[in-house]
């Protein structure tokens, strides 16, 4: 049974933070104080605009009465301005075909206990790379501890609904002309057990430069059938072939492109690339062998580059061979940048716009361990994004993404 009543609700008690008469702050209790009026103010403002009279009129001019006030009760609301007590006002209105109906106001919605701004910024504080428990204890004070674990997981599951609709959007307008792809590994827990699974993440970038996520899809591993399953859905959603891809260097994932897009330019990570050459030679030749690599691949010209490459096959195969057939493994593909303007070639050898969104998420979800699922760790990535807590710029020598690639490949012979 509810009661009614029409005395004002007094303000919410926040719990002290630490002790003693002078952390007392009369600033924040009259801003509180000042929120619930105002809140409140806005209520009889919607009451009256629906009852075409305000409060104590009768109305005696109007031929037919519209509805009546019948008292107020109290709702709980959290913002970011903390937790307080409103008394909202009832009435009922009179319903065309007959009968009364409960007033619904639209300021308060039924069931609503926490303000949208208060949900993002319990989803952005779990998103800083916490967890529940810490995030409960973090906005305590904030809000009178009113959040406990369980709130922070229904707010979380409340972003799931914008993950689902993402996921699913129609990629048919995106004006994608580049795609960079790679892959993490994370730990989920499957069936009450730790299990590492693989993160697809598939970024691209758009005539103007500015790179955007278009899909990251939890696989258990990177093969070229898990590779296939994550292009073929943006096939479907209407992604069309890109211009120039980017990728790590993994296998599968070169079979999944060369099924679906032969004809499109591959480059490979030059960073990747130099990192399993370091795995060929001894700890002793790593230094003389980057410096070589850095001399090669960071030259200025296509030239250059090219009679680079033949010098440093030539001394690598009489000083460690696994370093030279490393490098020639990788075939032209190394090399494909060359193709492009000079001045995209710092944006386009390598992942790293992906690999510092991988870095990002480790970070964050470092004190957690495990996540709780596959899907989870796909929406969480995806919702860093989403929240601005990680922010993407535009690729350099973005001004000549629509000069055409040349035909000129470099010479392989060493």
């Amino acid at each position: 049974m509810t009661t009614d009543s029409t005395s004002e609700a007094g303000p919410a008690k926040a719990p002290a933070l630490f002790l003693g008469d002078e952390w007392f702050d009369p600033l924040e209790a009259e801003i509180r104080s000042r929120i619930r009026s105002f809140i409140e103010e806005l209520l009889e403002a919607e009451l009256a605009t629906a009852l075409s009279r305000g409060r104590y009129e009768r109305g005696a001019e109007r031929s037919a009465t519209v509805g009546h006030r019948h008292g107020h009760r109290e709702r709980g609301l959290m913002g970011t301005f903390g937790a307080l007590r409103v008394s909202v006002p009832r009435a009922r209105l009179v319903q065309p075909a007959g009968g009364t109906a409960e007033w619904k106001n639209a300021t308060l919605p039924a069931y609503q206990r926490r303000t949208r701004q208060a949900d993002a910024l319990i989803a952005g504080a779990y998103l800083a790379g916490t967890n529940t428990r810490r995030v409960r204890r973090a906005l305590a004070a904030l809000f009178a501890g009113a959040v406990g674990k369980d709130v922070v997981s229904r707010v979380w599951r409340q972003v799931k609904s914008d993950w689902e609709a993402w996921a699913c959007r129609s990629l048919a307008e995106e004006p994608i002309v580049r795609l960079i792809l790679d892959g993490t590994v994370v730990r989920v827990r499957l069936d009450r057990q730790a299990t590492s699974i693989s993160l697809m993440v598939v970024l691209g970038v758009c005539r103007d430069g500015q790179k955007v996520l278009l899909a990251v899809k939890s696989m258990g591993g990177e093969s070229a059938a898990a590779w296939q399953a994550v292009l073929d859905d943006l096939v479907r959603r209407g992604l069309p072939a890109p211009r120039f891809i980017i990728v790590d260097g993994a296998p599968g994932l070169e079979k999944a492109l060369a099924a679906l897009w032969p004809t499109v330019p591959v480059q490979r990570c030059t960073v990747h690339k130099h990192r399993n050459l370091l795995a060929h030679a001894p700890d002793r030749l790593h230094e003389e062998l980057s410096a070589d690599y850095s001399d090669m691949i960071y030259a200025a010209t296509p030239e250059q580059i090219e009679a680079r490459r033949k010098a440093f096959i030539r001394k690598w195969r009489l000083k460690c061979r696994g370093v030279a057939d490393s490098l020639e493994e990788a075939g032209d593909r190394l090399f494909t940048f060359t193709r492009l303007p000079p001045s995209q070639w710092r944006s386009a050898r390598t992942t790293n716009a992906i690999e510092r969104l991988h870095e990002e998420f480790k970070r964050r979800i470092k004190t957690q361990t495990v996540l709780p699922s596959a899907e989870t760790a796909a929406m969480l990535f995806w919702a860093l994004l989403a929240a601005g807590q990680i922010t993407m710029r535009k690729v350099d020598g973005w001004h000549t993404l629509g000069e055409p690639l040349t035909d000129r490949a470099i010479d392989l012979a060493a």
